[in-house]
């Protein structure tokens, strides 16, 4: 299988992983949306698995008025599997803007290079596999993605229900400096693919390689689970970390918004 559908595969199975926490997922005709509650436009999704048609507009305007009805701003991404001149302009007839373009990322994890980074002695990373550290990865994730204080009690709700337990296809990670919280990750096992994701380092602990350790570590686990690549998305501040851990971009994802 090509790699870039690998990596689009990942992403649709968490986002479906994640709307049936709140049963929010629906699919029409290859459109799929979810929501996570959060008032966060880029934790609520909507894409399509292949290209838009002319007569989707029905659909497309009740994903909008479902989103409206909840008081939730969302993003619409077109991956390359719905990629099409016809997408761009019913989308764009629709109301929708472009807003940013995405690299899609992939490590065959049994590259040697990037799974010989070394930690520091100062840095510990351990596998979230109760409640309370639960609740320590919310802290940490929140306020390192620097989450508007009104979605608090949205993005708890999301958090909690998360399933830290041994057979969950979602690991979550935490990175101690010195004892103290200051970092998170989270490997999505999905076919022959771990999804690295929710990667924020606080702040005052960033330039010291914590992200690339937590990466490295998200590679390994996945290596040791019998897993043959980890596949990510990245933003534009964490393009050049994946790129120092060893990933290399596969395809892009065109990401639409609805005007304020």
């Amino acid at each position: 299988m090509p790699l870039t559908q690998i990596i689009e595969n990942n992403i649709f199975a968490i986002g479906r992983y994640w709307g049936n926490f709140n049963s929010s997922i629906s699919g029409d005709n290859g459109i799929y949306s979810m929501n996570t509650g959060i008032e966060v436009a880029d934790l609520n999704w909507t894409w399509n698995e292949k290209p838009l048609v002319k007569n989707y507009t029905e659909i497309i305007n009740q994903l909008k008025k479902n989103y409206n009805d909840l008081n939730l701003p969302f993003w619409w991404w077109v991956y390359p599997c719905g990629q099409a001149e016809k997408t761009i302009k019913i989308l764009m007839n629709e109301g929708f803007k472009y807003r940013e373009t995405i690299p899609c990322m992939a490590l065959d994890v049994d590259s040697i290079t990037p799974l010989h980074i070394q930690m520091s002695d100062d840095l510990e990373i351990s596998l979230v596999k109760d409640d309370r550290e639960l609740k320590i990865w919310e802290d940490v994730s929140f306020t390192g993605f620097e989450m508007p204080q009104k979605t608090r009690i949205q993005y708890n709700e999301f958090v909690k229900s998360f399933d830290v337990s041994k057979n969950s296809p979602q690991k979550l990670f935490l990175a101690y400096w010195q004892g103290e919280p200051v970092a998170t990750a989270l490997l999505f096992f999905h076919s022959s693919a771990g999804g690295i994701y929710f990667v924020t380092t606080l702040d005052s602990h960033k330039n010291r390689g914590i992200a690339v350790a937590l990466i490295m570590n998200s590679v390994r686990f996945a290596k040791s689970s019998g897993y043959k690549y980890c596949v990510l998305q990245s933003s534009k501040e964490g393009l050049n970390v994946y790129l120092r851990a060893g990933f290399k971009e596969y395809c892009r994802t065109d990401v639409y918004c609805l005007p304020d």
